[in-house]
């Protein structure tokens, strides 16, 4: 089977050569696109699996190549910019966006980011095929049909905002959802005056969910950012 093919959108050619040997080494297909209409072009002509982006693009702010692509597709867009500040990542992922690597980067790290969307990549195609309504990661099981979730086989007891953080969570493995995504999901509305309550209810579901709370199998925290759901081997 072949690995997905990835599109590199950089205008850095150091950079660009790091990021395309590496994939050869690794035996990834890839494209390359040196500016933001370039990689709309290739994204909209060849329909890549996944797409690697740095935002400071010659021609257009990368956020734009994002809103662009979700405009007709949701393929996976990982990040890769020198851009470290919280806002900055935010404003990418609720652009779109489902991941985010800050330069620089190792190129192991840029592997695992990959090998990560491809599970995810994976998870999705087989719930498509399958139509299941049920969800397993690891020892967590989630009956959306039943409105339940079980772990290691016994019933969770779950508040219904509970409930509702944990499917959105899970529908969304590998992604990183920011706060403001999430409230808005969960609650309709933004609640960024509030986030003290979402880190609360964050909080008591983990209790529910993780042996030990404190060392995090299922949901990582992005400090400033927002949760992601780990898929579990």
């Amino acid at each position: 089977m072949n690995k997905p093919l990835i599109l590199v959108v950089e205008d850095d050619a150091p950079v660009r050569n790091l990021m395309t040997t590496t994939l050869k080494t690794n035996d990834y297909r890839y494209l390359v696109a040196a500016n933001g209409e370039a990689a709309i072009l290739e994204a909209s002509s060849h329909n890549p699996d996944i797409v690697l982006l740095d935002l400071g693009l010659p021609d257009m702010d990368g956020v734009q190549v994002i809103e662009k692509i979700r405009s007709w597709s949701n393929m996976p867009i990982i990040v890769i910019s020198a851009r470290s500040e919280d806002s900055d990542k935010i404003e990418a992922l609720d652009a779109g966006a489902d991941d985010y690597l800050t330069k620089p980067f190792s190129v192991e790290e840029l592997l695992a980011r990959l090998r990560v969307t491809q599970r995810r990549l994976a998870y999705m195609t087989t719930e498509i095929t399958s139509q299941s309504a049920i969800f397993e990661n690891g020892k967590l099981r989630v009956d959306y049909a039943g409105g339940c979730a079980y772990l290691d086989g016994q019933e969770l007891h779950l508040t219904p905002i509970e409930y509702k953080l944990l499917c959105l969570l899970s529908k969304n493995v590998g992604k990183v959802l920011t706060h403001t995504y999430i409230t808005q999901h969960i609650w309709g509305r933004s609640w960024d005056n509030n986030m003290a309550s979402l880190r609360v209810f964050m909080a008591t579901l983990r209790k529910k969910l993780e042996a030990q709370p404190d060392s995090p199998q299922y949901i990582q925290t992005h400090i400033g950012v927002g949760y992601r759901m780990m898929k579990v081997e």
